[in-house]
């Protein structure tokens, strides 16, 4: 197989008729290569439309997915993001690659791992990757980011989080409503005033807690 050619479809047959018009996402996600980020053994699945296994119960989003979520947060260059949810690292890479620098926190310390060899040894170097739960009330990021995105749906958007948004800043949810799931943009246009903005349905899994969090760096 191809995987080359695979990511070039991937790009043009998937994310760029799901309404991802952004040549920066595009660009981004035809240079980064997705394959590299999953066990060698599902490589020939990376650029297919479904939700990846990556161990731990944990599941890689479809590329279309990734893309609307990238384009939606319009990263710039000089711009920090906060990442919740590191899964693969494959967002994380992408991140990195369209912003100045990116914080990722994961529940599951063997994704974590696994995340920092597969940037590293793609010579990606502004990033941070810490392991815990960033849903917990004893987290907090002690910092503000021009860019927060979770990768996971959540029932409600934590307080905390909102309040680490700068100013200009945006936040990317998915929000579980009733048993609906909305992608949700949240624009911050003062320190008290916020745009939200229901970009579409999806079907992601939810982020999950383990029962006693802790931290490592």
């Amino acid at each position: 197989m191809n995987l080359d050619q695979a990511r070039f479809n991937m790009v043009e047959q998937q994310v760029r008729p799901w309404d991802v018009i952004s040549p920066r996402v595009l660009n981004a996600m035809e240079e980064i290569p997705r394959h590299k980020f999953v066990a060698e053994s599902q490589q020939n699945l990376a650029y297919m439309d479904l939700p990846l296994p990556i161990g731990e119960g944990q599941k890689m989003m479809e590329p279309r997915l990734e893309g609307r979520m990238l384009q939606s947060l319009d990263l710039m260059k000089n711009e920090t993001a906060l990442e919740i949810g590191t899964g693969s690292g494959y967002v994380t890479a992408l991140l990195c690659k369209l912003g100045a620098s990116v914080r990722s926190v994961e529940l599951h310390q063997s994704l974590m791992e696994q995340a920092k060899q597969r940037l590293t040894s793609f010579g990606i170097g502004n990033f941070i990757l810490q392991q815990g739960d960033a849903l917990s009330e004893q987290w907090n990021p002690n910092s503000g980011y021009d860019v927060v995105v979770l990768t996971g749906a959540v029932r409600e958007i934590p307080e905390k989080l909102k309040q680490r948004v700068n100013v200009g800043g945006r936040l990317f949810a998915i929000v579980n409503h009733g048993g609906v799931k909305t992608a949700t943009l949240l624009s911050r246009h003062n320190e008290e005033s916020w745009v939200t903005e229901p970009l579409f349905e999806t079907d992601v899994a939810n982020l999950v807690a383990p029962p006693t969090p802790s931290f490592t760096f």
